[in-house]
Protein backbone atom coordinates (compact mmCIF):
# COMPACT_ATOMS: atom_id res chain seq x y z
CA UNK A 1 0.00 0.00 0.00
CA UNK A 2 1.43 3.43 -0.67
CA UNK A 3 1.74 5.81 1.27
CA UNK A 4 -1.17 7.75 3.11
CA UNK A 5 -1.99 11.61 3.09
CA UNK A 6 -1.31 11.19 7.26
CA UNK A 7 1.99 10.66 7.42
CA UNK A 8 4.48 12.70 8.74
CA UNK A 9 2.20 15.53 10.25
CA UNK A 10 4.21 17.17 13.21
CA UNK A 11 2.55 15.31 16.20
CA UNK A 12 2.89 11.71 15.01
CA UNK A 13 4.82 9.39 16.40
CA UNK A 14 7.01 6.71 14.98
CA UNK A 15 4.94 4.00 16.26
CA UNK A 16 7.66 1.36 14.45
CA UNK A 17 10.84 2.85 16.60
CA UNK A 18 8.95 2.28 19.76
CA UNK A 19 8.87 -1.06 19.81
CA UNK A 20 10.78 -3.85 22.42
CA UNK A 21 11.98 -7.48 21.82
CA UNK A 22 9.63 -8.78 24.70
CA UNK A 23 5.56 -8.63 25.37
CA UNK A 24 6.24 -8.23 29.24
CA UNK A 25 8.05 -6.32 31.73
CA UNK A 26 10.96 -7.08 33.54
CA UNK A 27 9.30 -8.99 35.70
CA UNK A 28 7.72 -11.29 33.26
CA UNK A 29 4.03 -10.08 33.76
CA UNK A 30 1.44 -7.76 32.32
CA UNK A 31 -0.59 -5.84 34.22
CA UNK A 32 0.95 -6.79 37.37
CA UNK A 33 0.03 -10.84 35.82
CA UNK A 34 2.02 -13.56 34.44
CA UNK A 35 0.60 -14.37 30.89
CA UNK A 36 -0.90 -17.89 32.07
CA UNK A 37 -2.67 -16.21 35.00
CA UNK A 38 -3.84 -13.56 32.96
CA UNK A 39 -4.98 -16.11 30.41
CA UNK A 40 -6.41 -18.33 32.73
CA UNK A 41 -8.92 -15.15 34.48
CA UNK A 42 -10.17 -14.79 30.84
CA UNK A 43 -10.72 -17.92 30.09
CA UNK A 44 -12.88 -18.16 33.57
CA UNK A 45 -14.25 -15.08 32.79
CA UNK A 46 -15.64 -16.15 29.69
CA UNK A 47 -16.12 -19.73 30.10
CA UNK A 48 -17.39 -20.21 33.74
CA UNK A 49 -19.03 -16.51 33.95
CA UNK A 50 -20.36 -14.95 30.64
CA UNK A 51 -21.16 -17.95 28.77
CA UNK A 52 -23.81 -19.69 31.31
CA UNK A 53 -25.24 -16.83 31.87
CA UNK A 54 -26.11 -15.83 28.17
CA UNK A 55 -27.22 -18.93 27.57
CA UNK A 56 -29.62 -19.07 30.64
CA UNK A 57 -31.15 -15.96 30.23
CA UNK A 58 -30.57 -14.49 26.54
CA UNK A 59 -30.03 -17.30 24.29
CA UNK A 60 -33.65 -18.58 22.60
CA UNK A 61 -33.36 -22.62 22.84
CA UNK A 62 -37.03 -22.83 21.40
CA UNK A 63 -36.60 -21.09 18.12
CA UNK A 64 -32.78 -20.08 17.60
CA UNK A 65 -31.46 -16.67 17.83
CA UNK A 66 -31.24 -14.32 20.87
CA UNK A 67 -33.37 -11.98 23.38
CA UNK A 68 -31.24 -9.78 25.19
CA UNK A 69 -33.38 -7.46 27.18
CA UNK A 70 -32.83 -8.48 30.35
CA UNK A 71 -32.62 -7.05 33.54
CA UNK A 72 -29.48 -7.72 35.90
CA UNK A 73 -31.35 -10.40 38.09
CA UNK A 74 -31.89 -12.71 34.46
CA UNK A 75 -35.67 -10.85 34.44
CA UNK A 76 -36.21 -10.81 31.08
CA UNK A 77 -37.77 -7.61 30.12
CA UNK A 78 -39.91 -8.98 26.59
CA UNK A 79 -38.58 -11.26 23.75
CA UNK A 80 -38.22 -8.64 21.27
CA UNK A 81 -34.89 -9.70 19.19
CA UNK A 82 -32.73 -7.48 17.01
CA UNK A 83 -30.69 -7.86 13.58
CA UNK A 84 -27.67 -6.61 15.72
CA UNK A 85 -27.66 -9.01 18.22
CA UNK A 86 -28.70 -11.98 15.80
CA UNK A 87 -25.34 -11.78 13.68
CA UNK A 88 -23.49 -10.58 16.42
CA UNK A 89 -24.88 -14.18 18.46
CA UNK A 90 -23.67 -16.00 14.97
CA UNK A 91 -20.34 -14.48 15.01
CA UNK A 92 -19.75 -15.08 18.45
CA UNK A 93 -20.82 -18.57 18.84
CA UNK A 94 -18.83 -19.38 15.47
CA UNK A 95 -15.85 -17.95 17.07
CA UNK A 96 -15.85 -19.47 19.72
CA UNK A 97 -15.91 -22.84 17.99
CA UNK A 98 -13.46 -22.03 15.58
CA UNK A 99 -10.77 -20.16 18.02
CA UNK A 100 -11.50 -21.42 21.86
CA UNK A 101 -13.65 -24.99 21.82
CA UNK A 102 -14.93 -27.00 19.14
CA UNK A 103 -18.18 -27.73 21.04
CA UNK A 104 -20.93 -28.88 19.65
CA UNK A 105 -23.02 -26.57 21.51
CA UNK A 106 -21.47 -23.78 20.30
CA UNK A 107 -22.04 -24.51 16.58
CA UNK A 108 -25.83 -25.42 17.63
CA UNK A 109 -26.39 -22.05 18.30
CA UNK A 110 -24.66 -20.70 15.52
CA UNK A 111 -26.58 -22.46 13.27
CA UNK A 112 -30.22 -22.11 14.70
CA UNK A 113 -29.91 -18.05 14.79
CA UNK A 114 -28.29 -18.46 10.98
CA UNK A 115 -31.27 -20.49 10.50
CA UNK A 116 -33.50 -18.17 12.39
CA UNK A 117 -32.40 -14.91 10.33
CA UNK A 118 -32.16 -15.86 6.56
CA UNK A 119 -35.27 -17.23 6.80
CA UNK A 120 -36.47 -13.45 7.41
CA UNK A 121 -34.22 -11.77 4.44
CA UNK A 122 -35.64 -9.60 2.50
CA UNK A 123 -35.57 -9.48 -1.55
CA UNK A 124 -33.34 -6.85 -3.23
CA UNK A 125 -31.44 -3.97 -1.59
CA UNK A 126 -33.80 -3.89 1.20
CA UNK A 127 -31.99 -3.77 4.81
CA UNK A 128 -33.08 -6.53 7.15
CA UNK A 129 -35.87 -5.02 9.88
CA UNK A 130 -33.90 -3.88 12.78
CA UNK A 131 -36.26 -5.68 15.31
CA UNK A 132 -38.33 -8.71 15.44
CA UNK A 133 -40.69 -10.79 17.66
CA UNK A 134 -39.89 -13.90 19.40
CA UNK A 135 -41.32 -16.18 16.36
CA UNK A 136 -39.70 -13.78 13.77
CA UNK A 137 -42.26 -11.07 12.86
CA UNK A 138 -41.11 -7.80 11.80
CA UNK A 139 -41.36 -4.57 14.23
CA UNK A 140 -39.27 -1.81 12.84
CA UNK A 141 -37.50 -0.99 9.93
CA UNK A 142 -33.91 -1.75 9.10
CA UNK A 143 -30.50 -0.09 8.73
CA UNK A 144 -27.21 -0.94 7.66
CA UNK A 145 -25.17 -1.88 10.80
CA UNK A 146 -27.95 -4.85 11.65
CA UNK A 147 -26.89 -6.33 8.30
CA UNK A 148 -23.38 -5.79 8.52
CA UNK A 149 -23.70 -7.69 11.65
CA UNK A 150 -25.45 -10.40 10.25
CA UNK A 151 -22.65 -10.18 7.15
CA UNK A 152 -20.05 -10.63 10.28
CA UNK A 153 -21.66 -13.68 11.59
CA UNK A 154 -22.26 -15.67 8.50
CA UNK A 155 -18.54 -14.88 7.23
CA UNK A 156 -17.60 -16.70 10.18
CA UNK A 157 -19.72 -19.68 10.28
CA UNK A 158 -18.54 -20.26 6.57
CA UNK A 159 -15.47 -21.10 8.42
CA UNK A 160 -16.88 -23.81 9.87
CA UNK A 161 -16.14 -27.03 7.49
CA UNK A 162 -19.23 -27.84 5.74
CA UNK A 163 -20.65 -24.33 6.06
CA UNK A 164 -18.69 -22.51 2.93
CA UNK A 165 -21.61 -21.39 0.87
CA UNK A 166 -22.43 -19.51 3.33
CA UNK A 167 -19.22 -17.13 2.56
CA UNK A 168 -21.11 -16.03 -0.56
CA UNK A 169 -23.94 -15.04 1.44
CA UNK A 170 -21.93 -13.00 3.40
CA UNK A 171 -19.99 -11.53 0.43
CA UNK A 172 -23.67 -10.42 -1.15
CA UNK A 173 -24.88 -8.77 1.96
CA UNK A 174 -21.47 -6.73 2.82
CA UNK A 175 -21.94 -5.39 -1.14
CA UNK A 176 -25.35 -4.48 -1.27
CA UNK A 177 -24.64 -2.33 1.90
CA UNK A 178 -21.96 -0.66 0.31
CA UNK A 179 -24.38 -0.13 -3.27
CA UNK A 180 -27.30 1.34 -0.66
CA UNK A 181 -24.55 3.99 1.24
CA UNK A 182 -23.34 4.80 -2.08
CA UNK A 183 -26.87 6.23 -3.50
CA UNK A 184 -27.31 9.68 -3.26
CA UNK A 185 -30.62 8.87 -1.38
CA UNK A 186 -29.23 7.24 1.20
CA UNK A 187 -31.06 8.00 4.33
CA UNK A 188 -29.69 10.78 6.93
CA UNK A 189 -30.46 11.51 10.54
CA UNK A 190 -29.47 13.86 13.19
CA UNK A 191 -26.57 12.55 14.79
CA UNK A 192 -26.26 15.10 17.54
CA UNK A 193 -28.54 16.39 19.40
CA UNK A 194 -29.28 19.53 17.74
CA UNK A 195 -27.29 18.44 14.73
CA UNK A 196 -29.42 18.94 11.05
CA UNK A 197 -29.82 15.77 8.97
CA UNK A 198 -27.68 15.19 6.48
CA UNK A 199 -28.76 14.07 3.00
CA UNK A 200 -26.44 10.42 2.11
CA UNK A 201 -24.00 11.10 5.02
CA UNK A 202 -20.62 9.40 5.06
CA UNK A 203 -20.45 7.57 8.34
CA UNK A 204 -16.94 6.48 10.31
CA UNK A 205 -18.57 3.90 11.82
CA UNK A 206 -20.24 2.72 8.26
CA UNK A 207 -16.77 2.34 6.98
CA UNK A 208 -15.36 0.97 10.49
CA UNK A 209 -18.00 -1.96 10.42
CA UNK A 210 -17.75 -2.67 6.75
CA UNK A 211 -13.77 -2.90 7.35
CA UNK A 212 -14.25 -5.51 9.98
CA UNK A 213 -16.50 -7.94 8.22
CA UNK A 214 -13.80 -7.06 5.20
CA UNK A 215 -10.95 -7.90 6.84
CA UNK A 216 -12.06 -11.31 8.92
CA UNK A 217 -13.78 -12.47 5.37
CA UNK A 218 -10.35 -12.03 3.52
CA UNK A 219 -8.77 -14.16 6.62
CA UNK A 220 -10.58 -17.18 4.67
CA UNK A 221 -9.25 -16.48 0.89
CA UNK A 222 -8.65 -13.47 -1.13
CA UNK A 223 -11.50 -12.02 -2.69
CA UNK A 224 -10.75 -9.05 -5.41
CA UNK A 225 -14.38 -7.96 -4.67
CA UNK A 226 -13.90 -7.45 -0.65
CA UNK A 227 -10.25 -6.38 -0.87
CA UNK A 228 -11.51 -3.32 -3.01
CA UNK A 229 -14.24 -2.72 0.17
CA UNK A 230 -11.00 -2.56 2.20
CA UNK A 231 -9.04 -0.41 0.02
CA UNK A 232 -12.22 1.69 0.24
CA UNK A 233 -12.93 1.74 4.27
CA UNK A 234 -8.75 2.92 4.03
CA UNK A 235 -8.87 5.10 2.18
CA UNK A 236 -12.05 7.01 3.22
CA UNK A 237 -10.57 6.50 6.87
CA UNK A 238 -7.35 8.13 6.45
CA UNK A 239 -7.68 9.93 3.36
CA UNK A 240 -11.09 11.51 4.16
CA UNK A 241 -12.54 11.26 8.13
CA UNK A 242 -9.52 12.22 9.53
CA UNK A 243 -8.98 15.45 9.92
CA UNK A 244 -5.64 17.28 9.70
CA UNK A 245 -6.39 20.80 11.66
CA UNK A 246 -6.74 18.76 14.42
CA UNK A 247 -5.53 15.08 14.22
CA UNK A 248 -8.56 13.65 14.85
CA UNK A 249 -11.26 11.63 12.95
CA UNK A 250 -14.36 12.88 12.02
CA UNK A 251 -17.42 11.23 12.85
CA UNK A 252 -20.15 12.29 9.51
CA UNK A 253 -18.99 14.01 6.42
CA UNK A 254 -21.10 15.17 3.21
CA UNK A 255 -22.28 12.32 0.27
CA UNK A 256 -18.65 13.75 -1.73
CA UNK A 257 -16.75 13.59 1.60
CA UNK A 258 -16.14 17.12 2.09
CA UNK A 259 -16.38 18.63 5.79
CA UNK A 260 -19.60 19.78 6.73
CA UNK A 261 -19.88 23.69 7.16
CA UNK A 262 -18.13 25.21 9.83
CA UNK A 263 -21.43 26.61 11.75
CA UNK A 264 -22.40 22.53 11.18
CA UNK A 265 -21.94 20.74 14.91
CA UNK A 266 -20.65 17.95 12.58
CA UNK A 267 -17.92 19.61 11.85
CA UNK A 268 -16.53 20.16 14.96
CA UNK A 269 -17.36 16.34 16.63
CA UNK A 270 -15.06 13.06 16.93
CA UNK A 271 -16.60 10.58 18.04
CA UNK A 272 -13.71 9.40 19.83
CA UNK A 273 -14.84 5.62 21.13
CA UNK A 274 -15.87 4.84 17.72
CA UNK A 275 -11.86 6.05 16.30
CA UNK A 276 -10.59 3.74 19.16
CA UNK A 277 -12.23 0.58 18.03
CA UNK A 278 -11.86 1.47 14.07
CA UNK A 279 -7.81 1.80 14.72
CA UNK A 280 -7.66 -1.69 16.01
CA UNK A 281 -9.66 -3.07 13.35
CA UNK A 282 -7.22 -1.45 10.86
CA UNK A 283 -4.46 -2.57 13.05
CA UNK A 284 -5.57 -5.65 12.54
CA UNK A 285 -5.84 -5.38 8.93
CA UNK A 286 -2.79 -3.79 8.77
CA UNK A 287 -1.44 -7.53 10.19
CA UNK A 288 -3.66 -9.12 7.48
CA UNK A 289 -2.02 -7.53 5.09
CA UNK A 290 1.39 -7.69 6.43
CA UNK A 291 1.55 -4.22 5.87
CA UNK A 292 3.84 -2.40 8.42
CA UNK A 293 3.06 1.13 6.69
CA UNK A 294 -0.45 0.87 7.62
CA UNK A 295 0.23 -0.74 11.11
CA UNK A 296 2.41 2.38 12.02
CA UNK A 297 -0.12 5.32 11.13
CA UNK A 298 -3.51 3.25 12.63
CA UNK A 299 -1.00 2.57 15.75
CA UNK A 300 -0.11 6.28 16.40
CA UNK A 301 -3.48 7.75 15.84
CA UNK A 302 -4.54 5.39 18.10
CA UNK A 303 -2.59 6.20 20.92
CA UNK A 304 -3.03 9.69 19.85
CA UNK A 305 -7.05 9.08 20.59
CA UNK A 306 -6.53 7.07 23.45
CA UNK A 307 -5.06 9.85 25.02
CA UNK A 308 -7.44 12.46 24.10
CA UNK A 309 -9.93 10.73 25.35
CA UNK A 310 -8.44 9.43 28.38
CA UNK A 311 -10.25 10.89 31.66
CA UNK A 312 -7.31 12.26 33.98
CA UNK A 313 -9.57 13.07 36.73
CA UNK A 314 -11.23 9.55 37.27
CA UNK A 315 -10.25 7.22 34.54
CA UNK A 316 -11.60 5.37 31.11
CA UNK A 317 -12.19 7.28 28.12
CA UNK A 318 -15.12 9.38 26.78
CA UNK A 319 -16.98 7.66 24.19
CA UNK A 320 -17.38 11.15 22.52
CA UNK A 321 -15.42 14.87 21.85
CA UNK A 322 -18.69 17.21 20.67
CA UNK A 323 -17.00 19.77 19.64
CA UNK A 324 -13.33 20.23 19.61
CA UNK A 325 -12.48 23.70 19.97
CA UNK A 326 -14.80 24.02 22.83
CA UNK A 327 -13.62 20.79 24.55
CA UNK A 328 -17.11 19.79 25.00
CA UNK A 329 -17.48 16.18 25.61
CA UNK A 330 -19.90 13.64 26.29
CA UNK A 331 -19.43 12.43 29.87
CA UNK A 332 -20.17 8.71 30.73
CA UNK A 333 -18.28 6.16 30.83
CA UNK A 334 -19.08 3.30 28.63
CA UNK A 335 -17.68 -0.27 29.28
CA UNK A 336 -17.29 -1.72 25.72
CA UNK A 337 -15.10 1.56 24.44
CA UNK A 338 -12.82 0.71 27.39
CA UNK A 339 -13.19 -3.38 26.02
CA UNK A 340 -12.50 -1.90 22.53
CA UNK A 341 -9.16 0.29 24.09
CA UNK A 342 -7.90 -2.90 25.88
CA UNK A 343 -8.20 -4.95 22.52
CA UNK A 344 -6.02 -2.13 20.57
CA UNK A 345 -3.74 -2.13 23.51
CA UNK A 346 -3.03 -5.88 23.43
CA UNK A 347 -2.51 -6.06 19.77
CA UNK A 348 -0.04 -3.17 20.13
CA UNK A 349 1.67 -5.18 23.06
CA UNK A 350 1.72 -8.15 20.97
CA UNK A 351 3.19 -6.70 18.01
CA UNK A 352 5.47 -3.92 18.91
CA UNK A 353 6.14 -4.65 23.04
CA UNK A 354 6.05 -0.71 23.36
CA UNK A 355 6.64 0.89 26.86
CA UNK A 356 3.38 2.92 25.53
CA UNK A 357 1.32 -0.28 24.84
CA UNK A 358 2.42 -1.66 28.16
CA UNK A 359 1.53 0.87 30.20
CA UNK A 360 -1.83 1.91 28.78
CA UNK A 361 -2.72 -2.19 28.43
CA UNK A 362 -2.57 -2.06 32.65
CA UNK A 363 -3.66 1.07 32.62
CA UNK A 364 -7.12 0.05 30.53
CA UNK A 365 -7.44 -3.63 32.60
CA UNK A 366 -7.51 -2.37 36.32
CA UNK A 367 -9.77 0.53 35.40
CA UNK A 368 -12.93 -2.29 33.71
CA UNK A 369 -11.97 -4.48 36.72
CA UNK A 370 -11.80 -1.43 39.13
CA UNK A 371 -14.91 -0.22 37.90
CA UNK A 372 -17.13 -2.77 36.31
CA UNK A 373 -16.31 -6.13 38.04
CA UNK A 374 -18.80 -7.85 39.04
CA UNK A 375 -18.50 -8.60 42.60
CA UNK A 376 -18.32 -4.57 43.31
CA UNK A 377 -21.18 -3.37 40.51
CA UNK A 378 -23.82 -6.31 41.34
CA UNK A 379 -23.87 -7.91 38.14
CA UNK A 380 -21.75 -9.26 34.88
CA UNK A 381 -19.90 -6.45 33.34
CA UNK A 382 -22.21 -6.28 30.03
CA UNK A 383 -22.66 -3.02 27.74
CA UNK A 384 -23.23 -0.71 30.34
CA UNK A 385 -21.87 2.82 31.09
CA UNK A 386 -21.28 4.65 34.51
CA UNK A 387 -20.55 8.21 35.67
CA UNK A 388 -17.19 9.62 36.01
CA UNK A 389 -17.46 9.12 39.83
CA UNK A 390 -16.09 5.82 41.28
CA UNK A 391 -19.30 4.33 41.51
CA UNK A 392 -21.03 1.48 40.90
CA UNK A 393 -21.77 1.15 37.16
CA UNK A 394 -25.35 1.85 35.94
CA UNK A 395 -27.16 0.00 32.45
CA UNK A 396 -27.31 2.06 29.96
CA UNK A 397 -30.02 -0.11 28.70
CA UNK A 398 -31.34 -3.29 30.41
CA UNK A 399 -29.94 -5.55 28.09
CA UNK A 400 -27.70 -8.72 28.19
CA UNK A 401 -24.88 -7.80 25.70
CA UNK A 402 -23.67 -10.53 23.28
CA UNK A 403 -20.80 -8.42 21.45
CA UNK A 404 -18.35 -6.43 22.59
CA UNK A 405 -17.29 -7.98 26.27
CA UNK A 406 -16.69 -11.75 24.37
CA UNK A 407 -15.14 -10.19 21.22
CA UNK A 408 -12.64 -8.34 24.34
CA UNK A 409 -11.97 -11.58 26.08
CA UNK A 410 -11.33 -13.71 22.87
CA UNK A 411 -9.13 -11.49 21.17
CA UNK A 412 -6.82 -11.39 24.95
CA UNK A 413 -7.20 -14.91 25.77
CA UNK A 414 -5.58 -15.65 21.63
CA UNK A 415 -2.30 -12.78 21.51
CA UNK A 416 -1.56 -14.37 25.35
CA UNK A 417 -1.92 -18.15 24.00
CA UNK A 418 0.95 -16.46 21.36
CA UNK A 419 2.79 -14.98 23.78
CA UNK A 420 2.95 -17.93 25.36
CA UNK A 421 4.15 -19.57 23.22
CA UNK A 422 6.48 -17.54 21.73
CA UNK A 423 8.18 -16.91 25.28
CA UNK A 424 6.79 -13.33 25.73
CA UNK A 425 8.73 -12.39 22.88
CA UNK A 426 7.31 -9.77 20.11
CA UNK A 427 5.54 -11.28 16.90
CA UNK A 428 7.62 -11.55 13.95
CA UNK A 429 4.21 -10.35 11.54
CA UNK A 430 6.26 -8.33 9.65
CA UNK A 431 9.34 -9.95 9.39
Amino acid sequence: MGQHSIFNKPYMRTAGADRSSRCLSDDGTLAGMTPEALRDRFLEDLLGEYLPYLERYAVDHEYGGFMCNVRPDGTRIDTVKRAWYEGRGIWLYSFLYNKIEGERRFLEMARRTVDFILALKPEGDVFWPATYTREGKPLSEGEIYGDLFIAMGLQEFAKIPGNERYRNEAKAILMKCLRMYDRPDYPGKPFLPGGPDIVAPRMLGHWMLMLRVSTQYLEAGPDTDVEGVAGRCIDALLNHHYNPGYGLFNEVLNHDFSRTAPENPYSQWSYTGHAIEVLWFMLDEALRRKDSGLFDTAADLFMRHVEIAWDDGFGGVFRSLDNVMKNIWTLDVVLLFQLEALIGCMLLVEHTGSPWSKTWYSKFYHFIRDRFEPVKSGFSPWTCTGDRADTPAVFSAPRIGNFHYPQCLIYNILSLDRMIQRGGMVSSAFA
